[in-house]
């Protein structure tokens, strides 16, 4: 069963930057592409930023210029770099590896913006 633990998130202001973390169980090159979700209360999920097996990369317009999203494949760890954090960029965050055939989901992980 493959496992996605996320990690990083917390409290900071609005300004203040995080970076969040993406553990697989497996080797993330299985997997085309890894992403980052967010959610909150009420609210569809919805992409944040994803990165394809070769590198390629797509953001929501919201998160543009101020959110990065990158990958170690020596650590099966899918990184997003949060900097210029909004009040409004306040959810869960969720980590996907989407398989040729499944999507994995990880538990998520609290991201709280105070103005």
């Amino acid at each position: 069963q493959v496992q996605l633990v996320e990690s990083g998130g917390g409290l900071v202001q609005a300004g203040g930057s995080l970076r969040l973390s993406c553990a697989v169980s497996e080797t993330i090159t299985s997997f085309n592409p890894m992403a980052w979700y967010r959610q909150t209360p009420g609210k569809q999920r919805e992409l944040v930023a994803a990165i394809t097996r070769f590198g390629s990369t797509n953001y929501a317009d919201s998160v543009k210029g101020r959110f990065t999203i990158s990958r170690d494949n020596t650590k099966n760890t899918v990184y997003l770099q949060m900097n210029s954090l909004k009040p409004e960029d306040t959810a869960v965050y969720y980590c996907k590896a989407t398989s040729r055939f499944y999507d994995y989901w990880g538990r998520g992980t609290q991201v709280t913006v105070s103005s």
